[in-house]
């Protein structure tokens, strides 16, 4: 049982750590940017070293008080707000933003939990690096919380997860000790992986305070092109044409559906589109190559042996870094109608590659049973990752079809695993996903879950019912799922 924060337990803190650790608690850090998720009162404690989050779990710990992490606040499935929670700590690593060390000859940047990814991006820019993690989000993202969630974004294809990115760790375990784990090394095999035990855990096993991260070196030209397709069978054959054009140098591989492109044009009419007419189905490939290579002439060759195949029947090819930008901006800024919109149910999904075209001709059939609604389809097509959007009719609001919100969502995700695929791709599962976790994962997964976490934070102190139920109900599911082991 978790206690609550009182007078007494606060002015201990408040004892143990400098003045300027507990900044003023605004609204921003009780709410999660869809508004769906709303915390009560809150202590809220900004550290500035990893000694100072050693102190707060610490004290958390003996009093047995929950801790939620914060990092940018962008998380879009309650991972960061304790609804309903007893007062609790938010733990914010907003004054931990330093990127302390980078090793150009390593590939290798060092950055405490807090620092930006942006920020990161110029750090690594300022030595002829890249570190390729790009989020619509990256201009308030912060390491920390990117890596709890395994974050993905739009060069997963060629560059891997927020998991690939990463090479050691630093982290406040439950009890407060300190785990120093900032390796810079690509091969350590001495027992098992810390890193990839906390990377994806969402703050349910300790405080992520640090990182090692892998960078990349640039490549030496990038191209960028819309191809208008026939429709997301025709993508796949695209993509693995391109593949066979140019290996591995795909750095993204994006599908839109005119949807997105009707919705940009209805709430942000200053994004300026491409074609006059928005086709149905559209990829944005981006590519980064040699010297020797030219990324128009590249693009242009594969356009031409695709269309022969009649897979692209238009498309253009940016002649420039401004067109380029422009293309990029359309793709970027999908999210920001749809939120204008406003979704009646979103879906954070990944399907076998083979199965997409299937799964988007199904959902709309299972959607269209559930009534009239418009559909945003759109996402990573290179590792299967759809956001799978549903949306009211024009002249209706989401308010007027709230009451079908979870037959919806039930819906689109009981497809998703019957097509062997995941309910939760990119996002991670926060509070908002529990409940899916629980019906769809493998019984022996969860098992061990549950397990990983009664060992590590015996109390249930990390980001209480965040991924798994709350302690209480957790130890009783324990005592069953040992029985089982």
């Amino acid at each position: 049982m978790l206690n609550p924060i009182t007078p007494e337990i606060e002015a201990e803190f408040r004892r143990a750590l400098p003045l300027k650790t507990f900044p003023e608690l605004q609204d921003a850090y009780l709410q999660e940017p869809r508004g769906r998720y709303k915390a009560g009162d809150a202590l809220l404690i900004a550290p500035s070293t990893t000694a100072e989050v050693a102190q707060v779990v610490k004290l958390a710990d003996t009093h047995a008080i929950g801790i939620v992490p914060y990092g940018g606040g962008t998380g879009l499935v309650g991972g960061q707000i304790a609804e309903n929670a007893p007062r609790h700590i938010i733990l914010s690593m907003e004054r931990m933003t330093a990127i302390t060390q980078v090793f150009p000859q390593e590939n290798v940047l060092i950055a405490q939990a807090g620092a930006i990814l942006h920020n990161i991006h110029q750090s690594a820019d300022a030595v002829d690096r890249l570190f390729p993690l790009s989020l619509a989000s990256e201009g308030s993202a912060r390491i920390g919380g990117c890596l709890a969630t395994n974050a993905g974004g739009v060069n997963v294809l060629r560059y891997g997860n927020a998991r690939d990115l990463c090479l050691g760790l630093e982290v406040v375990w439950p009890n407060g000790t300190i785990w120093n784990g900032l390796s810079r090394l690509r091969k350590d095999n001495t027992g098992y992986d810390l890193r990839h035990l906390m990377i994806g855990s969402e703050g349910t096993l300790g405080i992520i305070t640090a990182a090692s991260l892998r960078l990349f070196a640039k490549p030496a030209r990038a191209g960028t092109a819309l191809f208008v397709v026939e429709g997301p069978s025709a993508a796949l054959n695209l993509m693995a044409m391109a593949r066979d054009h140019m290996g591995e140098a795909i750095s993204a591989f994006e599908l839109i559906h005119r949807q997105g492109l009707d919705f940009i044009a209805e709430t942000l009419p200053d994004i300026r589109l491409p074609f006059p007419e928005p086709p149905e189905w559209v990829v944005l490939i981006d590519v980064g190559l040699p010297k020797a290579l030219d990324p128009a002439d590249t693009l242009l060759q594969l356009f031409e042996d695709a269309q022969k195949l009649g897979l692209v029947h238009d498309g253009l090819i940016a002649q420039s870094e401004q067109q380029r930008a422009e293309f990029w901006s359309i793709r970027e800024h999908i999210p920001e109608a749809n939120r204008r919109i406003g979704s009646v149910s979103s879906h954070d999904i990944s399907v076998p590659l083979g199965c997409i075209a299937e799964f988007i001709d199904r959902g709309r059939d299972v959607i269209r049973s559930i009534g009239d609604f418009r559909i945003n389809c759109f996402g990573h097509l290179g590792d299967g990752n759809l956001h799978y959007n549903v949306f009211p009719m024009p002249g209706k609001s989401r308010a007027d079809h709230q009451h079908q919100r979870d037959q919806i969502k039930s819906a689109v995700h009981d497809l998703t695993h019957k097509m062997g695929g995941s309910v939760s791709a990119e996002h991670g599962v926060g509070r908002l996903k529990v409940g899916d976790l629980e019906r769809f994962s493998d019984p022996a997964k969860l098992q061990t879950m549950r397990a990983i976490k009664a060992a590590i934070d015996p109390k249930g102190i990390m980001n209480p019912g965040a991924v798994l139920r709350d302690i209480e109900l957790r130890q009783t599911n324990l005592r069953k799922d040992l029985d089982a082991l």
